[in-house]
């Protein structure tokens, strides 16, 4: 098997003057050449667990990564829809038979499990809750599909965001190929599944290992459920206030031009004219920063937003809900 190739790697390193571990600052070249060895050495560890995904019913292809010596596999769920079975690609040319098992299509996480008798090569799971902005992470798939002459290539990079729900952000580049792959941290833990990419290349959405820590027995057991959304802030389990976003003209802050009834914000006893200016102390000036913040909270959550309203300002408790909570009540 090929070692993975980290030169350029090292390069970037180089120039960005990338911190040492975590978030610490990189303060010489020492650090950063240890940084750099530990990224190899984990790229190295996590390589043969790696796999490539390929349906033979549907044509599609992507990555997941084995979690156990018995060859259970996560990946996205996006990657096994429509397939009860798939090829696992090693990234040396084996090929074994793998049996699509569960999958939550709101969190976009499925389970594989490999058929061929066999004591596989597997990562170690992390934790994805603890995870903060500037994190840095380790991502690796077989971007492009599954390539016999290289592999699967080795991204570097940091946490931008977590949320809504059980996603986080990051801006490791990652290309169609590399969904279900594995991102890792600095010691070698799964913490997350590829998901989607967003804006940009270098700005992606990954499924947490919390999401399936969640969801483990429903996914062993061969469930099925959720419905699938690539963009996260469309996510039937995205966090919502149950309001309407608008625009005041001249003012600083989200107008609430409308509330949904039963919601969150109506227990709490916002008004439509309400104007919101900040959540949990941080000051909102529009629609979007409201939304990236909402996104780092989990349903269930209690956050305290600051309101205008007629001429006043006050403080109002809400309890967040699941979109999909929300709305299939009403």
């Amino acid at each position: 098997m090929k070692a993975p190739r980290l030169t350029l790697l090292a390069a970037c390193l180089l120039t960005a003057a990338l911190p040492a571990a975590g978030r610490e600052p990189a303060r010489d070249l020492k650090d950063l050449t240890r940084l750099q060895q530990q990224v190899e050495d984990v790229s190295k560890r996590v390589l043969p667990s790696t796999v490539a995904l390929i349906s033979e019913k549907t044509g599609s292809s992507g990555s997941g990564v084995i979690t156990s010596a018995e060859g259970l596999i996560l990946s996205a769920a996006h990657v096994v829809q429509g397939a009860d079975e798939l090829l696992v690609v090693f990234p040396d040319g084996k090929q074994v038979k793998g049996k699509v098992l569960g999958a939550n299509y709101s969190r976009d996480i499925a389970m594989v499990k490999i058929t061929d008798p066999g004591k596989w090569p597997y990562v170690d799971l992390g934790e994805s809750k603890s995870l903060e902005a500037g994190d840095w992470v380790i991502a690796l798939g077989h971007s492009a599909g599954f390539d016999p002459a290289r592999t699967p290539p080795v991204r570097f990079g940091r946490v931008i965001s977590k949320g809504p729900g059980t996603f986080l952000t990051t801006d490791c580049t990652l290309i169609g190929g590399d969904s279900g792959g594995p991102l890792f941290n600095l010691d070698g833990k799964l913490i997350g599944i590829h998901s989607s990419i967003g804006k940009t290349l270098a700005n992606n959405n990954h499924a947490g290992i919390s999401g399936f820590r969640d969801d483990w027995d429903r996914l062993i057991a061969g469930e099925t459920w959720g419905e699938l959304s690539l963009n996260p802030f469309a996510n039937p389990e995205m966090p919502v206030l149950g309001i309407g976003i608008g625009v005041l003209r001249g003012a600083k802050g989200v107008l609430v031009p409308s509330v949904v009834p039963a919601s969150p914000a109506a227990a709490a006893g916002v008004r439509p004219g309400d104007l919101i200016t900040s959540l949990d102390g941080s000051p909102v000036t529009e629609g979007g920063e409201l939304l990236q913040l909402l996104a780092k909270r989990q349903a269930g959550d209690k956050v305290k937003l600051g309101i205008v309203r007629d001429s006043r300002e006050i403080d109002v408790t809400v309890t967040l809900k699941r979109r999909n909570e929300l709305f299939e009540e009403r």
